[in-house]
């Protein structure tokens, strides 16, 4: 049996404080298998043997487990990762060889915002993330299930990626930076993407996160000779354990409540109301204290309801008023006066003070009250005697407003006026009563929402499969989203963009098989999520122009080129697409071929150590590999290099929405990747894309692969010209690659990009705003 792969992997993205020797901050990482409490879980890991004795090792291997972070945990990492762009993440793995699996994953949803998976089937380090919220996928060629020791440092400081094997450095490169702002909901995994995914086979042992620059030397301390300095790290770890302690508290008193809200939400208590100083209990009724409304104690609410009065038509010498002790109006005799009408109780200042009492004026001898103002801020009030001074509160001393009317003051009365979405009852505005605006017509309520009149306004409620955008607006919800671009027009029913089908946009067009395009013979069709390129064939390249169907494929002269096997006197002839080896005569025109520095007979046949599923043959010259033929009826058929014959259930994958069955050997795509399914396991990379030779490209939406496109406001990446400049609204010169903010609009963003000044507005702002 072959010997178990042991990978000490190291993921490091760097931070403003350094690793120093064997110092480290406390307070920035996580002990990820102490955290996941490892030691009390049983289904799919045991604990094993390590690769050294000082901390604990499990081996996963169970296809039914879920290693995930609990929510306390799951917080506490959003917190960690916020605003960092340094980390490191740090395993000591023996991964089975020939698998594929995922060994740590940092994800919300579908979306993949760090991790770090080990293919065995096509011997690469993949490193997924996302970038500007679109998925990105770093594949680092390397064989790590080669049953041979490892440590791996994948390192990542802003944008720059640093790849160590055995402390050894073995790829740098420039990528986009990843996001490190986990959104709420993010999770992390241990040993597997998800619940059905990417289940590693192996032990894990010193699973942690760093966050903190250069983390690989704790694994490596050969790489950094720096004394180690740690002024602060009492204090930090003093910090650590006051905070655990307080959380410990916390959680006690936080446990204890909920149990007591438990407790109290099963019990049945009667609710009662207190008005004005009285108890009532549960559907008590009574009458208030102004005599025109019915109320209720209704769970612990009072509900009212006015009186409703009979219309009054009083006579032509008589006016209705209120009269204290009754709810409703009554017709009383008025009075004239120089031409002036009173009613009953109100007063007109003569010689002397008169009221108006059952149609006569009669004379009050009562005293004004002094005032406590000059003389020119005295005021004599609608209707009164006495003067008043200014800013004198009519309200204080009446009308009497009902409670959908309020007293509004004036220089000299107080009226009562409706409140909004009320009108006045019969004219009287001191009583009101509720407005419809929906049998009315005066809501603004859109399409696809209903109207529901509520006491003094409305509601737009959304009709059933739509959901709200706004207080008056609902827009299509379809269940499962469209995919891939697509909008949702109607209750889950999805317009799909060009290239994609089905319900949920989730079928992509294979353009190839179907025969909607045609590529020159010199290619060949590759169809990609929402659309197709021509790909060379083998033994053509392309011209540097890049044709979309294929015919900027041109034949590679391998004669020329000397890229051709033909050997000794052999001679070799181009031909469209390969070469041929001629050989008139001669002891030397034995037509056997060079290959791996040795040499390989004419008509003998191998197989490639890299490759067991290939047949390499040397005819004439010229080796030609193939892969294995399958014979499904074979029953020592190789089931590796022909998944196709693989028929058991067990080897059998599930898609990435858990959806679709596929057997072993079948591929598919799914987020921008190419996947196949290999018994029972999902192994998925990078698509290939395209060459573009244009200035400016795109990913459009639902796309994986960018796109040349003629407007650089449109384009995703770019290469900024600073000798292309940009004119502001302030008439200022800006460089290429600059932003600025709109004058006068604080909302819009504006970006020179070679020239061309391109603004997008953020809609939140508006809307905040």
């Amino acid at each position: 049996m072959p010997r178990d792969v042991i990978l000490v992997v190291w993921f490091c993205v760097c931070t403003a404080r350094t690793v120093v020797g064997f110092g480290m901050d406390p307070d920035l990482q996580m002990d990820i298998i102490t955290e996941l409490d490892l030691v009390n879980t049983t289904l799919g890991v045991t604990q094993v043997s390590g690769l050294h004795n000082a901390s604990k090792a499990y081996l996963f291997q169970d296809s039914e487990r879920e290693i995930h972070a609990a929510p306390h945990v799951s917080k506490k990492l959003i917190q960690l990762f916020r605003n960092k762009s340094d980390f490191t993440f740090l395993a000591t793995v023996q991964q089975k060889p020939s698998t594929s699996g995922v060994i740590l994953s940092i994800r919300e949803l579908e979306h993949s915002y760090f991790e770090l998976e080990s293919s065995g089937l096509r011997d690469e380090i993949r490193y997924h993330y996302m970038h500007n919220g679109k998925p990105r996928t770093e594949a680092l060629p390397y064989r790590l299930a080669d049953g041979q020791w490892h440590k791996v440092a994948l390192s990542l400081s802003a944008s720059h990626l640093l790849l160590h094997v055995d402390c050894n450095r073995i790829y740098e490169r420039v990528i986009d930076p990843p996001e490190t702002n986990l959104p709420p909901g993010s999770n992390l995994w241990l040993g597997q993407r998800n619940q059905k995914h990417g289940l590693f086979k192996g032990i894990i042992q010193d699973g942690k996160i760093i966050l903190m620059p250069n983390g690989y030397i704790t694994q490596c301390p050969n790489l950094n000779r720096t004394c180690p300095t740690c002024s602060d790290f009492l204090s930090l770890v003093q910090g650590i354990m006051d905070l655990q302690e307080l959380l410990a508290k916390m959680t006690a008193k936080l446990n204890y409540a909920e149990t007591r809200l438990s407790q109290l939400e099963n019990c049945h208590c009667e609710k009662t109301c207190q008005v004005s100083g009285l108890l009532y209990r549960d559907q008590d009724s009574w009458v208030d204290g102004d005599h025109c409304r019915n109320c209720t104690c209704k769970s612990g609410a009072v509900e009212c309801r006015r009186m409703s009065c009979a219309p009054l038509n009083c006579s032509p010498d008589s006016l209705p008023v209120h009269i204290a002790g009754q709810c409703c109006k009554v017709c009383r005799p008025k009075c004239i006066y120089g031409g002036k009408v009173l009613a009953e109780g109100q007063r007109i200042l003569t010689k002397s003070c008169r009221e108006c009492r059952g149609g006569v004026l009669v004379k009050i001898t009562e005293a004004c009250p002094p005032l406590n103002c000059s003389e020119k801020d005295h005021i004599l009030p609608e209707n009164q005697c006495c003067s008043v001074c200014r800013g004198h509160n009519f309200c204080a001393e009446g009308p009497k407003c009902g409670e959908n009317s309020e007293c509004k003051n004036w220089n000299t009365k107080a009226t009562c006026e409706c409140k909004n979405g009320y009108i006045s009852v019969q004219g009287d505005s001191a009583y009101c009563e509720d407005i419809d605006e929906c049998a009315a017509k005066m809501h603004y309520c859109h399409a696809n929402t209903v109207c529901v009149n509520l006491a003094g306004l409305y509601r737009c409620d959304c009709v059933p499969g739509y959901i709200r955008v706004d207080d008056f607006s609902c827009t299509a919800f379809c269940q499962e989203g469209c995919k891939y671009g697509g909008t949702c027009v109607s209750p889950n029913k999805c317009v799909c963009p060009s290239g994609f089908t089905g319900s949920h946009c989730e079928k992509d067009i294979d353009e190839c098989t179907e025969g909607i395009i045609e590529c020159h013979n010199h290619s060949r069709c590759v169809n990609l999520p929402g659309w197709y390129h021509c790909e060379c064939r083998s033994g053509f390249h392309d011209d540097g122009t890049f044709s979309l169907s294929g015919e900027s494929c041109v034949d590679i002269d391998e004669c020329a080129l000397r890229t051709h096997t033909c050997w000794n006197d052999s001679a070799c002839i181009n031909l469209a697409g390969g070469f041929d080896c001629l050989c008139p005569s001669g002891p030397s025109c034995s037509g056997d071929c060079p290959h791996g520095g040795g040499l390989k007979r004419n008509g003998q046949v191998w197989t490639l150590k890299e490759d067991r599923c290939s047949v390499c043959s040397c005819k004439d010259g010229k080796i030609f590999c193939r892969r294995t033929a399958c014979d499904c009826q074979n029953p020592s058929v190789d089931l590796f290099c022909c998944p196709e014959c693989d028929t058991r259930v067990t080897s059998q994958c599930l898609d990435q929405n858990g959806h679709k069955l596929y057997r072993s050997g079948d591929n598919w795509t799914h987020s921008c990747q190419q996947c196949r399914c290999l018994e029972g396991e999902v192994d998925c990379w990078p698509l290939t894309c395209p060459n573009l030779s244009c200035e400016y490209t795109a990913i459009l939406e639902g796309e994986c692969c960018p796109r040349c496109v003629s407007d650089p406001c449109l384009a995703d990446n770019i290469a900024y010209d600073i000798r292309k400049t940009c004119l502001d609204s302030y008439g200022i010169s800006r460089l290429s690659g600059s932003v600025w903010t709109m004058a006068g609009s604080p909302c819009t963003t504006c970006k020179c990009k070679n020239g061309r000044v391109c603004c997008s507005v953020d809609l939140e702002c508006l809307h905040n705003t």
